[in-house]
């Protein structure tokens, strides 16, 4: 495979599960963070994800050291000029996303690959700021990202049919189930669950049912692992509309624009369970 050293940009909760699914692989993985605080905090994730499994018998401590191993923290990007691969999973802002890729461009080697894991941002709008445009996708990862199958890798018009077989291939090693997308808002997924979620809310806004039998209705009625109130909740309203609202000023179609509600609920700061508080109220990590 082309790609063997692979770098990730960000250790958040999207990036340290990209940076521990890599070095399971097998891949060596360099991981940066803005400051040493951030950075331990991802890594320390990594190793309680890692620490859980060994505790299951999913894995041996002998590999959970040999992963971690694989792993190296930086705080500087210039440590990124030896990687193949390197995967943004910065902020979901486009300023400080380019701001990223400038600086990733004037240190790594031409023939890098670079990917963003954005959910909503124009890939080619990315790629198209950078000096490599034909050796940019989109790698959208689904969290958490140890435990969810899928990767969408999206093609833009400007994207080399050989780049995106090597990123394909990397995706399938880690080993996800790979859809191949066409640069559009939300790609495959959010295209489909987007509106959804936000039909479920207008149910509740116009008083047809009540959270929770909208919930049971999906759940029950639809085999739904979980109901779209529930799922708001986890993905965090805030991400929906900002998400939303991207996807409602590229089509203008209704069914992408978010409910008053939605809107009311992000301004209260009801963001779901990352902040206490959505459709349902949580305490110690569970929905009451």
């Amino acid at each position: 495979m082309a790609i063997q050293k692979v770098g990730v940009v960000g250790c958040g909760l999207m990036g340290s599960g990209i940076v521990q699914v890599a070095a399971q692989a097998g891949f060596d993985v360099r991981v940066s963070e803005v400051d040493d605080a951030a950075l331990a905090r991802g890594l320390a994730r990594i190793d309680k994800f890692l620490a859980a499994g060994v505790e299951k018998g999913k894995l041996t401590a002998e590999q959970k050291s040999a992963i971690q191993g694989r792993i190296h923290g930086t705080t500087e990007l210039k440590d990124f000029a030896d990687r193949d691969f390197i995967i943004e999973a910065a902020i979901e802002s486009l300023a400080a996303k380019h701001e990223v890729f400038a600086a990733l461009d004037a240190v790594v080697a031409p023939g890098a690959i670079f990917a963003s894991n954005t959910s909503s941002l124009s890939i080619t709008e990315l790629a198209a700021k950078t000096g490599r445009p034909a050796r940019f996708v989109g790698l959208h990862f689904f969290n958490p990202v140890p435990l969810m199958q899928l990767v969408e890798v999206v093609k833009t018009p400007m994207t080399d049919g050989a780049v995106f077989a090597d990123v394909t291939a990397f995706a399938a090693a880690l080993p996800k189930v790979v859809v191949a997308a066409q640069d559009t808002p939300g790609f495959v997924v959010n295209r489909l669950l987007v509106p959804y979620l936000l039909d479920a809310i207008r149910v509740l806004e116009a008083g047809v049912a009540s959270r929770e039998d909208i919930d049971n209705g999906m759940k029950l009625g639809c085999g739904h692992p979980m109901g779209p109130l529930t799922l708001l909740d986890f993905v965090g309203l805030d991400t929906t509309y900002y998400i939303a609202n991207i996807m409602f000023d590229e089509f203008k179609e209704p069914r992408f624009a978010p409910p008053p509600l939605l809107k009311r609920m992000v301004l209260a700061g009801w963001h779901g369970k990352k902040s206490g508080r959505g459709f349902y109220e949580y305490g110690a990590g569970q929905a009451r």
